[in-house]
């Protein structure tokens, strides 16, 4: 058998090693962080059902400053929807599905460029004595792609680290607006 059809027969091995690989590999995930706030449920829910207050804490604002917005719908709470579209943020759009006052806010996330998916984004309120423990999760199907890109890299990490970055943004927002 001569020299190329070996090294072809162990590239298709290995390709098909991969596919094999990557087809295995889970398809839901769900990434969550958490902070404690030094303010009411109230302040901190209204941070995050009214999209516009999302500039002040989103680190995906501060990301792409040129980024064009668009707000529709409802002033805030069910129904509001948010759209963004930038060279670094790419494109997408959110719907405010479930609003419930001071206790969950969940979220139709909707990419459409560079990638399309469809993911859930839920904000939990807990009062913790005089203060609040906000949960940000976002939660979702991987498709091929993302799950070959989570061999190599963390989504959990990656995203979970703007998470942290937003959160810490809102703390410092909701603390200087009012206390519990």
């Amino acid at each position: 058998m001569p020299t190329w059809e070996i090294i072809l027969i162990i590239v298709a091995v290995v390709i098909a090693g991969f596919v094999l690989i990557v087809a295995l590999q889970p398809s839901p995930f769900r990434i969550a962080r958490s902070a404690t706030m030094a303010a009411s449920p109230t302040t901190v829910f209204a941070q995050v059902n009214d999209f516009h207050n999302w500039e002040g804490w989103s680190p995906w604002a501060k990301i792409d400053p040129t980024m064009t917005q668009s707000y529709e719908g409802a002033a805030s709470g069910t129904g509001a929807k948010y759209a963004w579209h930038g060279k670094k943020v790419g494109q997408g759009r959110m719907t405010i599905l479930d609003s419930r006052p001071h206790d969950l806010i969940v979220i139709k996330l909707e990419f459409l460029k560079p990638f399309q998916a469809t993911n859930s984004a839920e904000f939990t309120f807990q009062p913790e004595g005089g203060q609040t423990r906000v949960t940000w999760s976002m939660s979702g199907q991987r498709n091929f792609m993302l799950k070959a890109f989570g061999l190599f890299m963390s989504m959990d990490k990656m995203l979970g680290r703007e998470f942290e970055k937003g959160l810490a943004q809102m703390k410092a927002i909701a603390e200087s607006v009012g206390s519990a």
